[in-house]
């Protein structure tokens, strides 16, 4: 596991890959300034809205303090906005690792694996459901933990578990899927449970190491297609690639 958690970091900075490195980290940086700025907005507009009916309820002599407190408000709802996009991270990164699964899967093969079969590129609409799937279930974990967070780290430590689980479960299906049927992969994810999520606990170690973790998609996914090489034997070529065109199971 080590061993091809170096690899996959060693690839990540290779020249065939700086150009997808760079794609990937500019539409992170995308996302992130749009979802910062949508909750900016959002949280501005519920200071402002809460400072008027506040003065509207308390009368006129309140002006004064609720604009300090609107202040006080507006400051914190700025921090919140760096800290939630430091924590949404990897829901972010799911969804670009989703766009370009296919092109960093190419490169570990040709460069690792030259003499196998090389995997069928998924159909962009499944890489992205499971992106978006995966995205949408960690930020669903996250606000289940964050009351924890002020128990004693309790919440951050449940974060990175969560991270980890969630990431490796992720990038390990994109790339068995590559090779397997949705529901072929669900299942062999399943039947190794235990050794995907300790390759998760790589990756949420890497998501966790703030501008590094721009890079998450092409690590995570180099990874993975390292493990699920190892996991299917000698051979994960002779499976069909074409039954992997079944419909996904949850």
């Amino acid at each position: 596991m080590l061993d091809a958690a170096v690899k996959a970091l060693s690839q990540i900075i290779s020249p065939p890959m700086r150009s997808i490195l760079w794609r990937s980290i500019a539409l992170a940086l995308v996302l992130i300034t749009v979802l910062a700025i949508g909750l900016q907005r959002l949280l501005s507009f519920l200071a402002t809205y809460g400072e008027g009916w506040g003065e509207a309820m308390l009368g006129p002599g309140f002006h004064t303090p609720l604009n300090v407190l609107a202040w006080i408000v507006s400051i914190a709802a700025g921090l919140g906005v760096v800290l939630g996009g430091i924590f949404l991270m990897p829901a972010i990164t799911s969804l670009v690792a989703s766009v370009f699964v296919d092109e960093v899967a190419d490169h570990v093969e040709q460069e690792h694996y030259p003499a196998g079969q090389p995997g069928t590129a998924l159909p962009l609409s499944l890489a992205m459901q499971e992106g978006i799937k995966t995205a949408l279930l960690t930020i669903l974990v996250y606000l289940i933990a964050l009351p924890f967070v002020f128990l004693a780290g309790a919440g951050f430590l449940a974060f990175f578990i969560a991270t980890a689980w969630l990431l490796g479960r992720e990038y390990f299906e994109l790339a068995a899927m590559r090779f397997r049927p949705p529901a072929e992969a669900k299942a062999m994810r399943k039947q190794n449970a235990a050794l995907v999520f300790t390759a998760g606990l790589i990756i949420a170690a890497f998501v966790s190491i703030p501008i590094v973790n721009l890079a998450t998609p092409l690590f995570g996914m180099a990874f993975m297609v390292h493990m699920h090489k190892r996991l299917s034997g000698p051979r994960p070529e002779l499976i069909e690639p074409a039954r992997r065109t079944s419909v996904p199971t949850a």
